[in-house]
């Protein structure tokens, strides 16, 4: 038995060859297709996250604490040369439900770390979930780009800790800028009593 092709006669062993290596060739791209079909399902496939505890954001109840919070009065744009000014606005607020907390220290410090305005003279009295602002005007550049608030508040009993965040903004030259920067505790305060101050 004899096979024509192209003017070449095929012989069945030949056949029987040709036969096997286009059958061996469909399987091996057969297998390769499936392999890489299982790769993309495991790359799709989310790596799942450990379930969310709400009660991790939770913080222990305190007494009392210094916070540092980050403020900007400008910042840099395009070279060091040239700046944007910033109105800043430092947030306290008493995050706690049930009790006061009184607000004993909030001072304003340049780049430098000099001293430029105590805002209290005596302790400010935060009722429950209630909160006081402090405002850094946009012309006032005394602070430069590492100005800090440093907040120091306490209360006589446990609560917890209050949120105090510094919020920079400006709508200067039609462009609108807004950011936040969050507090860091760089002290907690023992049980001290605090002294009677004027209430929120």
């Amino acid at each position: 038995m004899m096979f024509k092709t192209n003017n070449r006669n095929i012989t069945p062993p030949d056949f029987l060859k040709i036969y096997t290596l286009l059958v061996i060739g469909i399987a091996g791209l057969t297998l390769l297709a499936g392999c890489t079909s299982k790769q993309k399902g495991k790359a799709q496939n989310p790596v799942k996250n450990p379930a969310f505890n709400p009660s991790q954001l939770i913080t222990e109840p305190v007494n009392g604490q210094i916070l540092y919070v980050p403020v900007y009065s400008h910042i840099y744009q395009r070279d060091q040369m040239r700046t944007f000014d910033l109105t800043a606005t430092l947030s306290i607020r008493n995050t706690d439900m049930a009790s006061d907390i009184q607000v004993t220290k909030v001072e304003y410090y340049d780049s430098h770390g000099k001293l430029l305005r105590s805002y209290i003279k005596e302790p400010h009295n935060l009722n429950a979930l209630s909160s006081v602002a402090y405002v850094i005007d946009e012309k006032d550049l005394a602070g430069g780009v590492g100005a800090n608030f440093i907040v120091e508040w306490r209360s006589d009993t446990l609560v917890s800790a209050p949120v105090s965040e510094a919020v920079m903004i400006s709508t200067a030259n039609q462009q609108g800028v807004s950011f936040l920067s969050s507090s860091v505790v760089i002290e907690s305060l023992g049980t001290q009593p605090p002294r009677n101050g004027n209430s929120n």
